[in-house]
């Protein structure tokens, strides 16, 4: 099977991030993105159903979706998600409903009335069944551009061995079905149970991942390339490569942060490529524990470095990968946004504050609390 990969010319970014929606009472889920909807098109002119809609519908009723449109620095797209941001949360208002987001929320529970009714998302429920049904979830995607087919494999093997260092930064999911889980990411574990979802498979070439695609439609495992919800995947429609390896981010500034962080290692990783370099990689099962480590310890992680299994707590890797990404971060100007990735460990990732919050006497509706709160101040 032949897939075209359109290329991108310069190192484009985009950015997805998923928002739940909540009531102002009880602070549960509300299946209200419907109405949201229907108020951006009144007020705003935002037509959901067109592809270049900056608001998308999502897999649930009680989600929508912030999508910029194609940009050169992290500056613009995150000019492009706060406008974006400003009216969903004026529609808010104006429905008496707030939004957060996060990896999961700490209580709700699943319910058939959730679902967005679309063929594809009714598909992964009728396959999936209980599994599916769990994916109460939330996420934050970042497509990278990249120039050639020939070049995705061996920047998205070389960018998980940077997969824990994003998870732990990003991890926002203690707190799942009532229960405090153990791990700074539940989220991350939640998915992965769909067959077509988690850690990708490191191949060597574009051949390679055009056979396993052909393989992958003939016997109807999948239907289309988006069937393969793996953490990192190439987008060949976009020329990108689309990182959805982070929990839901809760402000702003920390999707600034991440989105540069982002960014920054996969065109370092493109240059070095460019310039001759074999880019290093790592084992799957390496790569498999790193990401299980993040998921359960977040920031207190110690992630398995390289082959030779050496290995470090990753807040110490994390200063050494952002000193040698200041040069890059300045070419892309976003030097500020990838500074303020080293403030997430300083003032505590999500999964930690929202601990904090019961460890002090909140309830689980103090987190939701909290969160919303994070979100329109970030904003504002």
């Amino acid at each position: 099977m032949e897939i075209s990969f359109s290329g991108s010319p310069r190192p484009t970014l985009g950015v997805e991030w998923e928002l739940a929606i909540v009531n102002r009472g009880d602070r549960d889920l509300v299946n209200a993105a419907e109405a949201v909807l229907d108020e951006l098109a009144e007020r705003h002119g935002i037509d959901p159903t067109q592809a270049e809609s900056p608001i998308h519908k999502e897999f649930l009723r009680n989600t929508v979706e912030i999508v910029t449109g194609v940009h050169n620095t992290v500056g613009e797209a995150m000019d492009d998600v706060a406008r974006s941001l400003r009216a969903v949360l004026a529609a808010g208002d104006r429905l008496g409903v707030d939004f957060f987001c996060a990896g999961t929320h700490p209580f709700a529970h699943w319910t058939d009335e959730m679902l967005t009714d679309k063929p594809n998302y009714v598909e992964i429920i009728n396959r999936n069944q209980y599994w599916g049904r769990q994916l109460l979830i939330w996420g934050v995607h970042v497509h990278v551009g990249v120039s050639r087919a020939d070049k995705v494999f061996p920047i998205l093997n070389a960018l998980l061995m940077k997969y824990p260092h994003l998870l732990a930064l990003s991890g926002s999911s203690p707190i799942w079905d009532g229960k405090d889980t153990g791990y700074a990411s539940t989220r991350a574990l939640l998915f992965q149970q769909l067959p077509t979802a988690g850690l990708p498979f490191q191949f060597e070439t574009w051949q390679e991942f055009e056979q396993f695609t052909g393989d992958q439609m003939k016997t109807g495992i999948i239907e289309s390339l988006g069937g393969l919800h793996w953490d990192i995947r190439p987008s060949p429609g976009f020329g990108t490569i689309e990182v959805r390896v982070c929990d839901g981010i809760p402000t702003m500034r920390e999707l600034a942060a991440l989105t540069a962080l982002i960014h920054c290692i996969v065109v370092d990783l493109d240059r070095r490529l460019e310039a001759g370099e074999e880019l290093p990689s790592m084992p799957p099962w390496l790569v498999q524990e790193n990401k299980w480590r993040a998921a359960r310890y977040g920031l207190d992680a110690e992630v398995i470095l390289d082959r030779d299994c050496n290995e470090q707590v990753v807040t110490d890797d994390l200063a050494v990968m952002l000193e040698k990404l200041e040069p890059v971060a300045k070419s892309l100007d976003c030097a500020r946004e990838l500074g303020s990735v080293a403030d997430i460990p300083r003032y505590g990732a999500s999964y930690q504050r929202q601990r904090s919050i019961v460890e002090g006497g909140g309830s689980l509706a103090s987190i939701v609390d909290s969160l919303v709160g994070e979100l329109r101040g970030s904003v504002m």
